[in-house]
């Protein structure tokens, strides 16, 4: 299939199942927090319904296809440049049968999505609270990193709504929210089950936390084993290769 490529747009090969995603380069492109969280959830259950929230250029989505036998995943983005992008990349990829996006602002999916019909949410939601950090850069990479439009709680709170019972929420963000996110998951009634550090390497603090939690579940947290992503000598580790697809001696 040709696809028409904008300005500062270019095909970017995921080395995993022929998958392919478009990115601008000028943009907010996507990094290893995306590749990481869909790995995390990997296990989510044959045949499931999904919702991607904040899908972006639709990274995660993309790899679920690939990675799980989901049924359909629906990304919801509000930023039309990007969403176009994904459109396309969904197009390269041969996904409409089971990747769809509708373009608009998350706090709008209950005028589009039933409430507690989803198996499963995934999200990367911003970082940083409004206010916080530099603000100066062009609007699609702010709205991307800072919480402009929502809320962490609202990213929670949404999918609280959409989830069924014991449906399962995953989630990717930064350990020095760990308060917040435990107190809104709960607050909403997602109860944390899994919860993974990821460091840049054993002498570093932790860079990133990967969360999974239940609907309506009693509570038991499990804390897996700390996600290195370089060993001692620079290279990736043996995990972040695998969940790259890359073979150890050609990194």
């Amino acid at each position: 299939m040709q696809i028409k490529l904008e300005k500062d747009e270019k095909i970017e090969d995921l080395q995993f199942g022929n998958l392919k995603i478009i990115q601008n380069k000028r943009g907010f492109c996507f990094g290893m927090d995306s590749i990481l969280l869909s790995d995390f959830a990997k296990g989510i259950k044959e045949g499931a319904k999904v919702v991607d929230l904040g899908t972006g250029t639709g990274i995660i989505a993309t790899l679920l296809c690939g990675k799980t036998n989901l049924r359909e995943i629906i990304g919801i983005e509000k930023q039309k440049e990007v969403y176009e992008m994904a459109q396309k990349s969904i197009q390269l990829n041969h996904l409409e049968n089971r990747f769809k996006i509708i373009h608009k602002d998350i706090m709008e999916v209950s005028e589009i999505l039933e409430k507690n019909t989803f198996d499963a949410i995934v999200t990367n939601p911003p970082y940083k609270k409004k206010g916080t950090g530099l603000e100066n850069e062009e609007e699609k990479k702010i709205i991307a990193r800072h919480e402009t439009t929502a809320t962490l709680e609202d990213f929670i709170k949404i999918s609280k709504d959409l989830l069924k019972d014991k449906g399962e929420f995953y989630m990717v963000h930064r350990p020095e929210r760990l308060v917040d996110i435990v107190n809104s998951m709960r607050k909403y009634k997602i109860e944390p089950k899994i919860l993974r550090f990821v460091y840049t390497n054993q002498e570093s603090e932790p860079k990133l936390m990967l969360i999974k939690g239940i609907k309506n579940a009693k509570p038991f947290l499990k804390i897996q084993n700390n996600l290195y992503i370089y060993d001692e000598n620079g290279k990736y580790t043996e995990e972040i290769n695998k969940i790259y697809n890359k073979r150890e001696d050609v990194v």
